[in-house]
């Protein structure tokens, strides 16, 4: 079979937009997949409506060890210029909040767009496609041993993603072409997943599942602090606040939350002992926090208000405001929403994905160490690191 110029392995937002950018510019563009159909991810994302990217998206909104190579791709495809695609292609969104932008009633109509795209363009898939071996014999020259024969390749672009949702097929087969290549992996995690409790907090936290209230959660020592809502589990902790802050928390450090972030808890306390003297500190907490949370932290407070002094009542809104807790762990890949760690950025070139040392071979997406906040903020980096790749291949 004649080489082709450019071979994609991995259908999914990175790939599909990389695809479609360079077949626009000419290229004969071929996508693999060990998938039996592509973007299974945009499906799932979003509750079915897909969180396809966010109005606010910056630098400071991504986790990496190199922290200034996502600039000059979000810069050159910022998410403005995603959302007029989806205009364009007139797929009915809506902003849900904080620059978060969904679909209005599937992700189907995106990811559909988005084939529409790459059927015009002229690119071709080769799905349920596994790669047993790749060898590179020259500079612009590799050699892919598939299940479906031998493929050769001028470039080849790596948009294999990361570790989460196993059970759709994620692997570490990306990391694994990285360090055949020399290309280092810094060390890789579940990112915006879960927290688990130790078992003591579990057995008294776990009444509470279902529960949401809103928090500010906190790590310890850094202060990176995000203001969300958290959900109890019957196995921890969830919710946008604890998937932002389990991005940033260390394995056996303690976390902090703000269960008042917008009350001063020692001031609405001393005033409510003024106007009701003869409530009780559960119905008092009761107006402000779900009861059922409330139920638990009263437990042993059942004295009416004009008996807690400042001393006391500036002790519980210390525990109201700085309710400290050292998770047991993660719920790991199974649930995360992303990979944090990868293909060392390092080794890349900001500007056209290439690996620096291996001329023709190109890594983009999730693969990478670049890792976005919840909201939208992974998807833009697939479509601008796609994007940008695909402009420069061969170019």
């Amino acid at each position: 079979m004649p080489p082709h110029p450019l071979l994609i392995i991995g259908a999914g937002a990175a790939g599909l937009m990389c695809a479609i950018t360079a077949a626009k510019r000419g290229l004969p563009v071929h996508i693999l997949d060990h998938a039996n159909k592509p973007g299974k991810k945009i499906l799932l994302s979003g509750g079915g409506r897909c969180n396809f990217t966010n109005r606010y998206a910056s630098p400071q909104h991504y986790l990496s060890h190199n922290p200034h190579f996502c600039i000059s791709a979000l810069k050159r495809y910022p998410a403005s210029r995603f959302e007029q695609w989806v205009q364009q292609h007139g797929i009915a969104y809506h902003e849900k909040k904080a620059g978060q932008l969904f679909c209005d009633h599937s992700a189907k109509d995106l990811l559909n767009a988005l084939l529409q795209e790459c059927k015009t363009a002229g690119v071709t898939f080769q799905l349920s496609c596994e790669i047993n071996k790749i060898t590179a014999s020259t500079p612009h020259h590799f050699q892919l041993h598939t299940t479906h024969g031998l493929l050769e390749t001028q470039a080849l672009v790596i948009a294999t993603g990361g570790l989460s949702f196993p059970t759709m097929g994620a692997s570490p087969f990306g990391y694994k072409i990285a360090e055949q290549f020399g290309i280092p992996i810094q060390p890789v995690r579940a990112g915006l997943v879960p927290l688990t409790l130790r078992p003591d907090d579990l057995k008294t936290w776990s009444t509470l599942s279902g529960l949401s209230l809103p928090v500010t959660a906190t790590t310890i020592p850094h202060t990176v602090a995000f203001s969300e809502d958290m959900l109890f589990t019957h196995r921890g902790l969830s919710g946008p606040a604890i998937l932002q802050i389990s991005s940033y928390w260390q394995a056996g450090h303690a976390l902090q939350l703000n269960l008042l972030p917008e009350q001063n808890a020692f001031t609405y306390l001393t005033h409510k002992r003024t106007l009701r003297p003869q409530a009780t500190l559960k119905t008092i907490l009761s107006e402000i926090l779900p009861s059922r949370w409330v139920e638990l932290f009263c437990a042993q407070d059942t004295q009416p208000m004009q008996h807690y002094s400042d001393k006391k009542l500036q002790g519980l809104a210390e525990q109201l405001h700085h309710f400290t807790f050292t998770p047991n762990g993660t719920e790991g890949y199974r649930t995360a929403e992303v990979t944090l760690g990868g293909v060392d950025t390092q080794a890349i070139s900001s500007k056209t994905f290439e690996v620096k040392h291996m001329p023709g071979l190109y890594f983009i997406g999730e693969v990478l160490d670049v890792t976005g906040h919840l909201g939208g903020f992974n998807f833009q980096w697939a479509f601008a690191s796609g994007f940008c790749c695909g402009e420069a291949i061969c170019s």
